[in-house]
């Protein structure tokens, strides 16, 4: 699973389809099945794989490509059976979502935190980030200045060096192929890292904490009111982005 924060309400769920011998299933669509209440009947909908990253920027042997996303409907807290079935192989994959009442992490609707995150205006982007080379462009700007100037903004919460997962892809790269599109629209765009002082060792910083982030990496595209109208846990593909950029922040 790439996602687990899971609330009543719709819902992103993406996964990879991973075989015994640790391969990946990679037929373009597949069928999810899954009960969203426990006396309900069991539904159907369907997941789609979509490319992650950009370019040559998923070319490592053990990189991740693409990642399978669907969206449900969970009316109902508890345990659900979630089971898929890619089209046209002998293969299927189950996992139990569990669904709360409230998202762990700040919530479509929710007001965005207003967050001191560092920038280049104070520090050198090489102290910022561990991207390399830096990702300069995304360090330009604070949460706390863009909500106070009321500028909406996508922020992504991310470790390009030190992503632990096999779903994170490379977040902040897709991040900065929307920059290149929509910045001169008027939004900003912003990065930043997890790690206390870009160290794992030293646990996660406090805008983390601000943003109650269960895992990472994390995308939030948030309106010129200082309201949060998309999230995405784990990886994102450049199409979500750009749609929910236009969907949410251009109109």
């Amino acid at each position: 699973m790439a996602s687990s924060d899971y609330a009543v309400g719709q819902n992103r769920v993406s996964f990879l389809l991973v075989r015994d011998d640790n391969s990946l299933v990679r037929v373009p669509v597949a069928d999810v099945y899954y009960k969203p209440s426990a006396d309900g009947p069991t539904k159907r909908t369907v997941a789609k794989l979509v490319p992650i990253g950009v370019g040559a920027s998923t070319t490592g042997p053990d990189e991740v490509k693409e990642i399978y996303v669907a969206n449900l409907d969970l009316p109902q807290t508890g345990k659900h059976w979630f089971v898929v079935q890619p089209r046209g192989v002998a293969f299927q994959g189950f996992q139990i979502l569990d669904v709360k009442d409230e998202p762990e992490a700040v919530a479509i609707g929710e007001r965005a935190p207003p967050s001191e995150n560092p920038t280049t205006a104070t520090q050198p982007a090489e102290r910022i980030t561990t991207a390399r080379p830096p990702d300069a462009a995304l360090l330009q700007y604070s949460v706390a200045d863009s909500l106070a100037k009321r500028v909406p903004f996508v922020v992504a919460f991310a470790t390009p060096t030190y992503c632990e997962s096999r779903t994170c892809g490379p977040t902040v790269d897709v991040v900065e192929a929307a920059r290149r599109r929509h910045e001169k629209a008027g939004v900003r765009f912003i990065h930043v890292e997890i790690y206390e002082g870009n160290n794992p060792g030293n646990g996660v910083n406090r805008w983390v904490k601000e943003w109650r982030l269960p895992t990472e990496p994390w995308v939030f595209v948030v309106d010129r009111q200082g309201i949060v109208r998309d999230r995405f846990e784990g990886a994102v593909s450049v199409d979500e982005l750009e749609r929910s950029i236009q969907r949410n922040l251009l109109r």
